[in-house]
């Protein structure tokens, strides 16, 4: 047996298809696309995951959502910085005054110079002089009950909430 004598299996190799080169070639004329249509035209299929057909896609016919307030003269309402009462006795036993610098500090809020409320969740026993923003009702209770006191940063002075 010599190297000339080797030739593939039947049927394993195949002549690549030659589109639009003549009659002869069995795909001449149309080139195998058939007549007319979007299929026939070079670029012509327009992508499947957001075309439908001509009419409007999806994409478009829901209503669009988010990006609240970037729309001019639309009111922007105060994010606040919320802590409960249980977490502010964890982090001062000792009790005494509680600022939000404080609070930032001890790891109870993110930005010091942020709005900062207070929430009644928990229970608190120490007498705390809590200052922030905004309470609950139920924490500016929990903490009078405690002996402590609630003073409302930004408010005219000697008013408490």
């Amino acid at each position: 047996m010599k190297i000339s004598d080797l030739k593939p299996n039947p049927g394993a190799a195949k002549r690549k298809k030659r589109a639009a080169r003549g009659p002869g070639s069995g795909l001449g004329k149309t080139a195998g696309r058939g007549h007319k249509g979007q299929k026939s035209r070079s670029g012509g299929l327009k992508d499947p995951r957001r075309f439908e057909g001509g009419r409007s896609t999806l994409i478009m016919r829901l209503p669009k959502r988010g990006m609240r307030g970037q729309v001019p003269g639309a009111i922007k309402r105060p994010e606040y910085q919320t802590v409960n009462v249980a977490r502010l006795a964890e982090r001062f036993p000792e009790g005494g005054e509680v600022t939000p610098e404080l609070m930032a500090r001890a790891g109870l809020i993110r930005k010091a110079d942020g709005l900062v409320k207070v929430l009644g969740h928990g229970e608190v026993e120490v007498a705390l002089k809590v200052s922030a923003h905004a309470f609950s009702k139920s924490a500016a209770a929990k903490l009078a009950a405690a002996g402590g006191e609630a003073l409302t940063i930004g408010a005219a002075a000697g008013e408490e909430a």
